[in-house]
């Protein structure tokens, strides 16, 4: 049978072993042809071909839930499941999404982008069948380096506590998430990753004590006791700590060999009670440049499969934000070692992996914790030092309660530092940084900026290192700068809440924000082609507003524009209206921005332009609102 045969997963069913290898030599192929041509998510779903065959033959997805942890793992799943026809088009605009997504299959059972939220579905799902009389099977798979976020370990305690809901939970050990796994949990996984493989006694033990002499079955109480006791023995050190907590442990288990999985989860499957099943894999199987750097072939951009290399450039690119953003904190680390920085395991993509490199000892990985990263940053600032704590925008959502209660509330000096915020782009909606903007700009106290191109960033990183009075956040895009001159060193703060006039007019007002300053810029030359002259400025803060500057300006000109990359609702132009209509000033207000809605997996360009965020199109839509003549219909 080929891989382009297969659109449902139970067709693997009765398949041999070699058949089985066969259609995981096909799966590899696929997804790294695909990968190498599109981009995307290569060493994970690479390590976990055998993993989802194996499981996949002991399931009925026509009844059975399957729930994988992040879900950029679940590549194979995808080719399994009929999208085999379709997977050329991986991550582009309408085409086959990175992650899970529930509308996209029926056999997509739980969506998700973020870590560590596998086992709370899917033991949700298990409450709900038992609840409704049911008996089909639920599965989670999370990976090593999800298992350090602290939902994970709420759910394995909950579910420990359930000694008659049935639910197998798949612990996928690559002691990877996407860099190294940190941590007491990944460290005493690897104590038993590589140990020869263990089992617990099984019921032929029970067998063996029947058949002896004088025994039979009268010491049954006390049989139960000496297995219990032999198992302890027999079960690695990290097996005991999650049979503690009320799971049957089985493993470790060979995540490349089918039989022993195939043999490993129907076991799993007939056990009453939670069940977790450890997998050792290797990121990146199969594809030795992967398995070698499987840091750098987590994910790809297009490259050659043959050398591993990237596609180059047809010209030179100018710097990126997450670089230049690393490389001015680096400058500033050396000169002040009360500077720390704070990842949760994303240190290459926020760049804090050349601080670790330069500044170790100024540099703190908390792994797949978000929350953790933000409260520890806190008691790191009750005693002076200065803590940087740069998270994507979307992931630093999942520390909102800390960030109120933590740090707002006792006003503790903490310089939050939002990579990718914005459109991001082919990872779609989990990952869209939108609402950081409205969701910090709520909270007393914080301080809120962003920068509109990289040179104004390093300023506003010296600015956030700077402020001692309280919280303050910087946002900043994905992808790289405009190419203006930067400075080695010796730059100066910005006065908090300030913002800059960029151009002079007496028609509008246009009032950006980070990202959107510069097409605010493109969109006022636009205008200008139409006769209309527009002020724009920069406004630097959300918060505070720099109310001195726009409140007279608005009341003089009489027409506003806001422009911001996230969320309209309770985003940056609300809070300008909000300040307009406290000040009395009644003026007619355009805000420009994410309307409430979910954007999908796009290039960038490709989803500014079917939300109407190009200069061409803000102009149109400006001339069109106000009414001053014809929309401009030039692209």
């Amino acid at each position: 049978m080929h891989l382009s045969e297969l659109t449902h997963p139970n067709q693997l069913h009765g398949l041999s072993i070699r058949q089985l290898e066969e259609i995981g030599r096909q799966i590899r192929e696929k997804h790294l042809e695909t990968v190498a041509t599109s981009g995307g998510h290569l060493g994970p779903g690479l390590g976990v071909v055998e993993l989802t065959l194996g499981l996949y033959q002991t399931l009925d997805l026509d009844r059975d839930k399957v729930v994988w942890d992040v879900g950029h793992q679940a590549y194979p799943h995808k080719l399994l499941t009929g999208r085999y026809s379709n997977f050329h088009t991986l991550r582009q605009k309408d085409g086959v999404a990175g992650y899970l997504k529930r509308s996209e299959s029926k056999f997509d059972h739980f969506g998700a982008g973020h870590a560590s939220t596998s086992i709370s579905a899917a033991l949700g799902m298990a409450m709900a069948r038992d609840l409704q009389g049911d008996d089909y099977k639920v599965v989670a798979i999370i990976g090593d380096g999800a298992l350090t976020g602290g939902m994970a370990l709420e759910a394995i305690n909950h579910a420990g506590h359930l000694p008659n809901t049935n639910l197998v939970v798949v612990l996928n050990d690559n002691e990877m998430s996407i860099s190294p796994n940190v941590g007491a949990i990944p460290r005493y996984l690897n104590k038993i990753r590589l140990s020869p493989p263990m089992q617990f006694l099984t019921d032929n033990l029970e067998e063996q004590f029947k058949h002896l002499p004088f025994v039979g079955e009268s010491l049954s109480p006390e049989l139960s006791r000496v297995k219990e006791g032999m198992k302890r023995l027999a079960v690695p050190k990290v097996g005991a700590v999650f049979e503690e907590l009320g799971f049957t442990y089985m493993g470790p288990v060979d995540g490349h060999n089918l039989e022993e999985l195939i043999s490993t989860f129907k076991q799993a499957h007939k056990h009453i009670g939670p069940v977790l099943v450890h997998v050792a894999t290797t990121k990146g199987k199969g594809y030795a440049i992967a398995e070698k750097d499987q840091v750098g072939y987590h994910a790809q951009s297009p490259f050659n499969l043959a050398t591993g290399k990237g596609v180059p450039s047809t010209k030179p690119k100018p710097p990126g934000y997450s670089k230049v953003f690393a490389e001015t904190l680096i400058k500033l680390a050396e000169d002040n070692p009360k500077i720390v920085g704070i990842t949760a395991a994303m240190a290459t993509g926020t760049g804090l992996d050349k601080l670790q490199a330069k500044l170790p000892k100024q540099y703190i990985d908390v792994g797949i914790a978000e929350q953790h990263a933000v409260t520890l940053a806190a008691g790191l600032a009750c005693e002076g030092i200065r803590p940087v704590v740069a998270i994507y925008s979307t992931f630093l959502q999942r520390a909102f309660d800390q960030i109120i209660h933590d740090v707002c509330i006792q006003k503790v000096p903490v310089f939050f530092c939002l990579d990718r915020a914005g459109i991001v782009g082919a990872d779609g909606p989990t990952h869209q940084g939108m609402y950081d903007i409205a969701y910090l700009r709520s909270i007393p106290n914080m301080v809120l900026m962003a920068p509109k191109d990289e040179a104004e960033l390093q300023r506003m990183v010296v600015t956030g290192i700077g402020y001692t009075q309280g919280p303050i956040a910087m946002r900043y895009p994905r992808g790289n700068g405009y190419g203006v001159p930067l400075m080695e060193e010796g730059w100066e703060p910005l006065p908090i809440g300030k913002g800059e006039q960029l151009r002079r007019g007496e028609d509008i007002l246009l009032v950006g924000y980070g990202s959107m300053v510069n097409p605010a810029m493109q969109t006022a030359e636009i205008l200008s082609e139409h006769g209309i002259e527009a002020t724009v400025v920069n406004a630097r803060f959300a918060k505070p507003l720099d109310t001195e500057l726009i409140l007279p300006l608005a009341k003089e000109i009489g027409r506003v524009v806001t422009l911001e990359e996230g969320c309209i609702v309770g985003g940056f132009g609300s809070g300008l209206a909000e300040a307009l209509l406290d000040a009395q000033v009644n003026v007619p207000v355009l805000r420009l921005g994410i309307p409430d809605l979910l954007v999908d997996h796009a290039t960038p360009e490709e989803s500014k332009a079917e939300l109407g965020l190009t200069p061409a199109q803000m102009a149109a839509k400006i001339l069109a609102t106000f009414a001053v003549e014809k929309p401009v219909l030039r692209v």
